[in-house]
């Protein structure tokens, strides 16, 4: 672990700049994906990337260049480019940095269960062989899968200012999905679709529930080809933690990302709702909405104990009651615009910069079990698990749609609906916000693939949610 930090030491302290302030930042990332589908082991994906980004503030203004040469040599090219650039752009600057503080943090960061051996490849793929092979036999069963991601990242961040940042994290993505058809409609079910990952160990594995697992999601895909449509209308929703975690991804995450708020997406990803003067005096949502960054909880995807320019990274509200406190904005987007932030700039690998990115975004839990969320619904319909969404430029009208659905009349859970979708708009939406599940509900879920940025940049992403229950949803069927 960290094995290139002398050499990167030693060569980073023979680097020569006029720049008063330059950093590196190295990453070397591996990953794996494992899968079994119909019984029939896939190819399997390895991968190993390695790089440093560096960065440099000459001039007031900060620049970079990235590179996978990581001699002497290299690593000294890098930093004249990122230097001759900064001469070139500051007659064109927009902004002055010279006086933006910068960190000298000195900190490790481990992900949990670091240390423990994980599954060799053909004990993993094993697993997985005996997953699939439990689906049982029916001919309405067409299609199912079982599989396993699992990534590794080491980062060593250095500064002139004297920081030193190292974190190393292991990712493990388990999943499981099976599809029925009866030649006329088909449906999937899956294991918390793509919204499963945590750090950790083998651990990750056994807490999301993909052991022994197939047969239940077997029977829900071939309830669901045999349920009624969801009725279209008005109603009381209750979404599962899996849904929550999409519903707070896009209606909540996205439009608090400041450098959105601030236009640098506006030509890609669009903008927000949101405006910087919404800060202290917008109510977001009802009272029972309370909504952190939160990088403390040590298996969430996005836990860290800084981001990727040093800052030192701790939980905030960013609603608290209702009120929309904090914008998701790095140290940058802070100085930009003069508000508080967190400590959320991120980049998804060495040759990209940071720029604002959710992290762990997650509704604290209130105090009702599940029983008494369903109890109080006359009449509602309960919804969980993604299958698709789409929301407007501005993430403020959106229409989601559900894998599986529960109809809930009089406080009791009735027969499953299929093809459950709902839509509204986001602030409207967490106004009618009126009851939050208690800590018995939550799920700690994430995704590895939040895209954004120009180029690119794919990220990992966690929310921790309890169960929600929302006053008049317009829900609707599959021929809605």
């Amino acid at each position: 672990m960290f094995d290139f930090h002398a050499t990167l030491t030693q060569r980073f302290a023979a680097l020569r700049s006029q720049a008063p302030f330059f950093s590196v930042r190295h990453v070397r990332r591996t990953h794996q994906h494992l899968s079994v589908r119909r019984n029939v082991a896939q190819p399997l994906a390895l991968g190993l990337d390695e790089g440093v980004m560096i960065t440099v503030r000459l001039a007031g203004v900060e620049t970079y260049a990235a590179t996978h040469d990581l001699s002497q040599r290299g690593l000294q090219a890098a930093l004249e480019c990122a230097e001759q650039l900064a001469r070139q752009l500051a007659p064109h600057a927009l902004l002055d940095l010279t006086e933006q503080p910068v960190s000298s943090a000195c900190a490790d960061y481990l992900s949990p269960h670091l240390d423990a051996a994980f599954p060799a490849l053909g004990d993993a793929l094993a697993l997985l062989q005996s997953e699939s092979a439990a689906v049982p036999r029916d001919e309405r069963l067409v299609d199912w899968q079982a599989s396993l991601g699992l990534e590794t990242v080491e980062q060593i961040y250095l500064n002139t200012a004297g920081a030193r940042i190292r974190q190393a994290q292991r990712f493990v993505y388990p999943g499981l999905s099976v599809t029925a058809y009866d030649g006329h409609d088909s449906q999937t079910r899956s294991l918390g679709g793509s919204n499963f990952g945590q750090q950790g160990g083998v651990e990750v594995i056994e807490r999301c529930g993909l052991i022994n697992a197939a047969p239940r999601i077997a029977d829900q895909a071939l309830q669901l080809i045999q349920a009624p449509n969801t009725p279209s209308g008005p109603r009381d929703l209750l979404l599962m933690p899996d849904q929550m975690s999409l519903q707070i991804h896009e209606s909540i995450g996205h439009p608090l990302e400041l450098d959105r708020i601030l236009g640098d997406e506006r030509n890609y990803a669009g903008t927000s709702f949101v405006k910087t003067a919404d800060f202290g005096t917008l109510q977001y949502g009802s009272a029972l909405l309370n909504v952190t960054f939160d990088p403390d909880i040590p298996e969430q995807l996005a836990s860290y104990s800084h981001d990727d320019d040093a800052s030192p990274a701790s939980k905030h509200f960013l609603i608290r009651n209702g009120l929309l406190e904090r914008p998701l904005g790095g140290a940058l987007s802070q100085y930009r615009s003069g508000l508080p932030g967190v400590a959320n700039s991120r980049a998804c690998n060495w040759n990209r910069a940071p720029i604002d990115r959710m992290a762990n975004l997650n509704i604290e839990a209130g105090d009702q079990s599940f029983e008494q969320l369903v109890a109080g619904i006359e009449r509602g319909i309960l919804m969980s698990t993604n299958r698709s969404w789409s929301i407007d430029d501005a993430r403020n009208k959106f229409q989601f749609g559900c894998e599986w659905g529960r109809l809930i009349e009089d406080g009791q859970l009735k027969g499953v609906v299929k093809n459950p979708n709902y839509r509204a708009v986001s602030a409207q939406f967490w106004r009618n916000l009126c009851a939050v599940g208690n800590a018995d509900t939550v799920e700690v879920l994430g995704t590895p693939n939040c895209g954004k940025g120009e180029p690119n940049q794919v990220v990992r992403v966690g929310h921790a949610s309890p169960a929600c229950v929302f006053n008049d949803v317009d829900v609707f069927g599959g021929d809605a």
